[in-house]
This record gives structure tokens, C-alpha cells and sequence, in this order.
């Protein structure tokens, strides 16, 4: 279901599965505590796959269990990803934030792409993925294994 208005993020299946493979450590912004939601099911499922997920919600105090912080720069650990669930409009300011806390990877969910945030993570050496789902392409690209 992904938005034909969204231009490709150009990265190879290769590219995206090299992600997934050496990415361990993934700050989860927009995560839900409504497990209906993808933005509780998508990092409940990586979290399955072995992933240490860090939800970042600034209505919550935990999410799964874990404890939740305000923002990015809340965070007092590095990770290797930021995971986007926030509209695109609201994508910039939280890359951002990135920026500050140097992700190798910066993800925008399926549905959500800011061309501004996107180049400015780029131009600053962060691999930026767009229009994407984190579970769908893991799921696409390493099966059942991790």
C-alpha cells in the first residue's frame, strides 16, 4: 500500500536488508501504547526478532515495558535507528533531533516521507529510508530469521 505521490528511496533490497541485519539498537518515535496500531505491533514484532527497541512518545511513560522517553535527545544510550511514526509534516523537526543523537539509519514508516528532512540527514552521512515498513521489509528480506 505504499503512496505512488511518494518518490523512491532509491536504496537497493541489498541496502535495506544490510540495515536490518546490522541495525540492533532502534529508537521508536510515535510508538503506541494501542496495540492495533502498527506503531505498537511494528516494534512489539521487532522486538520478537531481537531488536532493543526504545520507545519515544512524550505522552508516555512506558510502552511494552520499556520505559518511554519525551524525545530523541532524552535518550542516554546510541542507537542505530530512529524509527518514524509521526506524520511527514512533523518529520523534520524530529530529524532534527537525529541529527543531534547521529543515528547511522533514519526510517520513515510506510505512508511517510519529508523531502527537507530527508536531505538534511543525507547531507550530514545518515542513511535515510522513506515510505517504508520496518516488519514488512524484514519480514520480505530475511523471512523468519534475523
Amino acid at each position: 500500500m505504499t503512496d505512488t505521490n511518494i518518490p523512491s528511496d532509491g536504496l537497493t533490497d541489498d541496502e535495506v536488508k544490510e540495515i536490518l541485519v546490522k541495525s540492533k539498537r532502534i529508537a521508536v518515535v510515535g510508538m503506541s501504547r494501542d496495540p492495533q496500531k502498527a506503531a505498537n505491533f511494528v516494534p512489539r514484532y521487532l522486538i520478537s526478532k531481537g531488536y532493543i527497541v526504545f520507545p519515544v512518545n512524550p505522552s508516555a511513560t512506558e510502552i511494552l515495558g520499556l520505559k518511554s522517553y519525551r524525545s530523541l535527545l532524552e535518550l542516554d544510550t546510541v542507537v542505530d535507528v530512529v524509527d518514524v511514526f509521526r506524520p511527514s509534516e512533523e518529520v523534520l523537526g524530529v530529524a532534527e533531533q537525529a541529527l543531534k543523537i547521529r543515528p547511522k539509519v533514519f526510517w520513515m514508516q510506510e505512508g511517510i516521507y519529508n523531502e527537507a528532512a530527508a536531505k538534511l540527514l543525507a547531507s550530514n552521512g545518515i542513511k535515510v529510508v522513506w515510505n517504508r515498513c520496518m516488519m514488512r521489509e524484514h519480514m520480505r528480506l530475511l523471512g523468519s530469521g534475523r
